[in-house]
């Protein structure tokens, strides 16, 4: 009998709970430094099994959003859909003018429902945190808001329009490259109308072979489109899997479907460049550098464990060719070392590794002698080269010398308000020393004890004298005639006994 694994058992419980926890799964899948290994393996599984709404539902959206009826816009519109997921569906058409088109319109009230569920498990994620302390530990209120995020950045079509023409831009010069058009004047946050092109997908070898393309062409092109907006844009696709990756004549290459993108800061390509030539000269120094640049790193990591598993990791490569090696795994297998350590490392670097993953697995289904690592390394170089050019550098001297002066401009004006705040007495100081308290109490308790060692000083003193004085006047006076020892003795007494009883009440003698 089989014994259904954990991931498995996630994978299933999601695919019950709907479309919009299936849609988290697959989020979730493009974070291995969150997730095991063995849950992401299923969660990469997860398939929106939804069937497709009416043709009637499609028309009315339509005619909704483009206030236009739908045979004015469209000379053909095929009824049957092309493909139908949890969020949309996608129909063939053709515009008034001539052009093919793919016309993806959103599900009825999915953003309702989407929202819905979200809010249901935020409240989960909060109850988790508060009950359970593994939850705490990781955070998972703070995960599931960066899903939720990335969830309903989808419900809207005009955000996967501009990032379909931002991609456009970065190959505008490149023939082998090729983006769908967006056709704006029809498209809107719930219709998204692009160019329709048909290629053939690059999983499916027989008809690559049968019309004559080169397979290992199409695996160069596909890696250098994928590292050239890595490593040079900043700006890639997230989800290049086959389905959303084509061939056309003269293999030319076609990516589709920018629902999902990720962004690089310059900072954070330079430190993937670092890391990438780390992996390759097996450098554990270098590795470890280059991961807590990436990260946010806590102020209690423990760097010699870390190095320990990094260097476990560096053996497990050791000799190994680096045609055989996949950069994409020993980069997610790096993320789970930081995510053990507790390093965050930032959400698009997470999706860096699961796109490297994807595309590795095209690449070696297309031409399995070709190195991805290989063709990332000169990207990697060019990009540290350009780092450190004298020109870029004096640029960035001179950007920070500006901020400077900035800074010294401000400091006249800012010292008048420190003043100002000054004169009108609302300027408040804190200053925290640990452990205040305990060190307060000590001083209270030696003060209290100095000074019931002076009173007692004192009293000896007086009851010394009045004896001393009594014996040696011999003479007759007002004052000896009084009991002047005894009333003396009984005021030192009270006395005494009133400053003993404060300090053992305070309990700080």
């Amino acid at each position: 009998m089989h014994t259904k694994t954990t991931g498995e058992r996630v994978r299933l419980f999601l695919e019950e709970l709907g479309p919009t926890f299936v849609k988290v799964g697959q989020i979730a899948s493009t974070r291995p430094d969150l997730i095991p290994a063995d849950i992401i393996e299923e969660l990469v599984k997860l398939q929106d099994r939804v069937p497709p709404f009416s043709f009637q539902e499609v028309k009315t959206i339509i005619e909704q959003e483009l206030g236009l009826k739908l045979d004015l816009v469209f000379s053909e519109f095929h009824e049957t859909p092309l493909g139908a997921a949890s969020i949309g569906q996608v129909h063939y058409a053709v515009l008034k003018s001539g052009e093919q088109v793919a016309v993806k319109i959103q599900r009825p009230n999915v953003e309702k429902v989407i929202k819905t569920d979200l809010e249901i498990l935020q409240e989960l994620a909060k109850l988790a945190e508060f009950r359970l302390e593994w939850a705490a530990k990781y955070r998972v209120k703070d995960i599931v808001e960066e899903f939720s995020k990335a969830l309903l950045a989808e419900l809207d079509y005009t955000v996967e329009g501009r990032n379909a023409d931002k991609v456009a831009k970065q190959f505008k010069d490149d023939p082998n490259i090729r983006i769908p058009h967006v056709y704006w004047d029809y498209s809107t946050k719930k219709i998204l109308t692009m160019e329709y092109i048909e290629g053939v997908k690059l999983n499916d070898l027989e008809k690559l072979h049968q019309k004559s393309y080169n397979t290992k062409v199409l695996a160069e092109r596909v890696a250098h489109a994928i590292f050239h907006q890595i490593l040079i844009e900043g700006f890639f696709h997230g989800d290049p899997h086959p389905g959303n990756v084509s061939a056309l004549p003269e293999d030319v290459i076609v990516f589709m479907d920018f629902g999902m993108v990720g962004r690089l800061t310059p900072e954070m390509k330079t430190h993937f460049a670092s890391l990438v030539i780390a992996i390759m000269r097996q450098s554990t120094d270098g590795v470890i550098k280059a991961i807590t640049q990436m990260g946010l790193v806590p102020d209690d990591v423990n760097m010699q464990l870390l190095r320990l598993d990094v260097d476990q990791l560096r053996d497990k490569y050791y000799d190994v060719p680096l045609s055989k090696v996949s950069l994409g795994e020993a980069i997610n297998e790096l993320f789970s070392i930081a995510h053990q350590h507790h390093i965050q490392i930032p959400a698009d670097l997470s999706l860096l590794g699961k796109t490297l993953l994807t595309v590795e697995g095209m690449v070696e289904n297309l031409d399995p002698d070709l190195s991805i690592i290989k063709v990332a390394e000169p990207f990697g170089r060019q990009l540290l080269k350009d780092r450190y050019n004298p020109k870029k550098v004096a640029e960035n001297i001179f950007e920070q010398w500006k901020e400077f002066g900035e800074v010294l401009t401000d400091v006249p004006k800012n010292i008048q308000e420190l003043t100002s705040i000054l004169k009108e007495g609302k300027f408040h100081l804190e200053i925290t020393i640990p452990k205040v308290e305990l060190f307060l109490t000590k001083l209270d308790r030696i003060s209290n004890r100095l000074s019931f060692s002076i009173v007692l000083l004192s009293f000896s003193i007086i009851m010394v004298g009045l004896i001393i004085g009594s014996a040696l006047g011999g003479q007759s006076s007002l004052l000896w005639n009084l009991p002047a020892i005894e009333i003396g003795f009984g005021v030192a007494i009270l006395m005494f006994l009133w400053l003993l009883y404060s300090i053992f009440k305070s309990g700080r003698f």
